[in-house]
């Protein structure tokens, strides 16, 4: 389905890997030492800010694991790219993006990677931060015991829905008693006025997993100006700037991994 091609965008800093599991191989950057932080990508694919944040994460104390699920890495996002990409994950059998009540197919592999990297990098865990297209898959990776930090940073599927939960009532069912019983929580952020993460998404998270999912609404004025309507919290528009509430944003889910992971 995807094009792997690594582009001369700094990647030099993290190995790269084909991994195997449940038959199916993906290739994977990994970068640093302590517990796994398993980072997937928004659309369109790994690029430039993605990988600064996996290297926030890295320089905080974590070994990185980036799985490269969709479009091409290194390339820089563009409306046609963004589109192509978009379309050719929409009709991937890896991913339900229409689906609510539904985890992706492709969850099963990403809760066999936290599952292989924890004994690997050692820590009480392993930690994962989706975004905006894989921003639910965090939640779905519960299932899988190793699993103790997620973090759902503007979830966006179902697609063309302003609520709904792409997640399985099975699913559902086995995270929200992990939650209880280990005294786990959920962290999410999305701006205000996001037209892919609206109110109504996080709304149906908090009926389902109460005071354990914890929501962080950010103001619009809070987004770097660009081009496109405020959206990425921890990549297209962070500002990086102490006060920031971005920046903020960046620190809490640092915190939020030193506290779940490190012994």
């Amino acid at each position: 389905m995807t094009d792997i091609i690594v582009r001369s965008d700094g990647l030099e800093d993290f190995h790269r890997q084909q991994i195997t599991l449940l038959g199916r191989s993906k290739l994977v950057f990994t970068s640093g030492s302590g517990p796994a932080v398993i980072v997937m990508s928004e659309m369109p694919g790994i690029y430039d800010e993605v990988i600064n944040f996996a290297r926030k994460v890295r320089d905080a104390g974590f070994t990185v694991w980036m799985p490269h699920l969709f479009g091409e890495v290194g390339r820089s996002p563009s409306g046609g790219y963004l589109a192509k990409s978009m379309a050719r994950a929409c009709i991937s059998r890896e991913f339900s993006a229409l689906a609510a009540n539904r985890s992706s197919p492709v969850v099963d592999w990403l809760r066999a990677l936290s599952a292989h990297v924890h004994p690997l990098c050692g820590g009480k865990g392993v930690g994962a931060i989706g975004m905006c297209f894989t921003g639910n898959f965090a939640l779905s990776m519960m299932v899988e015991p190793t699993m103790l930090a997620p973090v759902l940073s503007q979830p966006s599927l179902p697609l063309f829905q302003k609520g709904g939960m792409h997640i399985s009532p099975a699913d559902l069912s086995c995270v929200k008693d992990r939650l209880e019983k280990e005294n786990l929580t959920v962290l999410a952020y999305r701006f205000d006025g996001d037209p892919f993460c609206r109110k109504e998404r996080f709304s149906e998270y908090a009926a389902a997993l109460g005071d354990r999912f914890q929501s962080r609404v950010l103001p619009d004025e809070a987004a770097r100006v660009s081009r496109a309507a405020p959206h990425s919290v921890v990549t297209m528009h962070l500002i990086d700037a102490e006060g920031e509430p971005t920046r903020a944003a960046v620190d809490e889910i640092l915190a939020f991994y030193q506290t779940r992971l490190c012994t």
